[in-house]
């Protein structure tokens, strides 16, 4: 830690410092536009209905794997949207980071997939192993809608 002799300074310099150094360490808050849509609530909103069928406590074996697989079918489809979205509010350039960056994840979902059905079998785990796939999975995929549609809410001024 670096330790600065303040007794030498006149008063204005060390009221400026002071209020120089405070501003570097506060975050910056950006204003959100009121207008804007609410993409994540929206998200949200939509999924619920997947998520009441997921805690259904009536549910069988089957019903959780239809209900997982259902989901992730929704999810699937919320992430290209979400990628869609922000890519059109994107430079070129930015656009072609993006497009980097998906394929990029589509590498790391493929491969947490991987590890998800190997590690997680009926041998192991028994009936349990299918609802712990189908969670992993989506959990995996929701992040990647969430983070998406937290750019887009980023980029909405351009």
């Amino acid at each position: 830690m670096v330790k600065i002799n303040t007794k030498n300074m006149p008063e204005w310099m060390r009221v400026f410092s002071l209020v120089f150094f405070s501003l570097l360490i506060n975050p910056v808050l950006a204003i959100d536009n009121p207008d804007a849509s609410d993409l994540i609530g929206e998200f949200e909103l939509r999924e619920q209905t997947f998520l009441k069928k997921i805690n259904n406590p009536r549910n069988g074996s089957r019903d959780y794997l239809i209900a997982y697989d259902n989901y992730q079918k929704f999810l699937d489809d919320e992430v290209n949207k979400a990628y869609h979205l922000v890519k059109s509010r994107l430079l070129a350039e930015q656009q072609q980071k993006l497009i980097h960056s998906q394929c990029n994840w589509i590498k790391f979902r493929d491969a947490e997939f991987e590890l998800i059905e190997n590690t997680w079998t009926h041998q192991e785990f028994g009936s349990s192993a299918s609802m712990s796939r189908g969670s992993y999975r989506c959990a995996i995929i929701r992040s990647r809608v969430l983070q998406l549609l937290h750019y887009a809410k980023n980029y909405s001024g351009n």
